[in-house]
């Protein structure tokens, strides 16, 4: 096939590119900067510029395709406070696909998250997004992106974990860490129980292969490798390798620590992916989030990555 990958050049675009065209696709990335452009030129797409927001190029990408890949987001808005204007944008791109593929049978996929699906149980593929809270207009694109398939197109959510690791990862975890060193201090919340799903990255992107080669339109698939890494003990890996004291703070104590992350890192939010490993085949044989930070997340002993 030939696939229209939006974020081809991103931490999780950079390995769905090559593993789409190790089995015989086509990719062309959209790529918005010269920089952009070159990481998906060196590894071996094509190229279309435009930016996330280019609604035009957006259509023409998913016009000349066979299936498309979404997994461009504007996380610049969404760091900067703007949640609702991130969404927003992702919504406009995702409807201008829809009209482009609409009664066509193409495969549409995006990329969702697992995060506070069932805050304090294990998520699972059957549990529909929250309606409230600040992920609440997120999780309605992905509600959008499945209804689709009654217009024609193979829809398909693919729900990534809070963390997708690897080495070059700039998420949340890296955050987690400069703002360890910051505060000279490697805290967890409360008791530090709660538990974040985690998938390595090349697990992810072997996941978004599986989905427009053989997903069914409407289908909601959960990238998870580990149901849940207790955050405390993400806390003390970092605590042990900055050689900084570890210490529990409490919820109201938080947002002036961990700023925008306060709420997620506040929260327990395991997830299963038994449905789709059983749906797909898909089996996640990655090294899992605390091993691959201990390999690839720190420099020399006392630094951060």
């Amino acid at each position: 096939m030939r696939v229209f990958v939006t974020g081809a050049s991103g931490f999780v675009g950079s390995a769905v590119v090559p593993e789409l065209l190790s089995h015989d696709h086509q990719v062309v990335g959209l790529a918005r900067s010269d920089a952009a452009a070159a990481t998906i030129t060196d590894l071996g797409g094509e190229v279309l510029r435009g930016d996330v927001t280019d609604l035009d190029v957006l259509r023409a990408g998913a016009t000349d395709a066979d299936a498309v890949v979404h997994l461009a987001f504007r996380h610049d808005l969404m760091f900067g406070g703007d949640a609702a204007g991130a969404a927003a944008s992702d919504r406009a791109a995702i409807e201008t696909f829809g009209e482009a593929l609409a009664g066509t049978g193409k495969a549409l996929t995006i990329a969702s998250g697992t995060a506070m699906l069932a805050p304090g149980r294990v998520a699972t593929e059957e549990d529909v997004p929250l309606e409230t809270g600040h992920v609440a207009a997120r999780g309605a694109n992905s509600v959008l992106t499945l209804a689709l398939a009654d217009r024609g197109v193979r829809s398909s959510v693919v729900r990534l974990t809070p963390t997708v690791h690897d080495a070059g990862d700039n998420g949340f975890i890296p955050t987690v860490i400069g703002i360890a060193r910051q505060q000279g201090v490697s805290a967890y919340i409360g008791d530090g129980t709660q538990r974040w799903p985690a998938v390595h990255r090349r697990d992810a992107a072997r996941l978004f292969r599986l989905a427009i080669e053989q997903a069914s339109a409407g289908t909601v698939l959960h990238a998870v490798g580990e149901e849940g890494v207790p955050l405390r003990e993400v806390a003390e890996l970092i605590g042990e390798r900055l050689e900084l004291p570890v210490t529990s703070i409490t919820a109201e104590e938080a947002p002036a620590h961990f700023t925008f992350l306060a709420g997620f890192l506040g929260s327990d939010v395991p997830a299963s992916s038994a449905r789709t490993q059983e749906l797909l085949d898909w089996h996640p044989t990655g090294v899992g989030l605390l091993e691959d930070m201990a390999a690839h997340y720190f420099g020399q002993a006392g630094t951060g990555s």
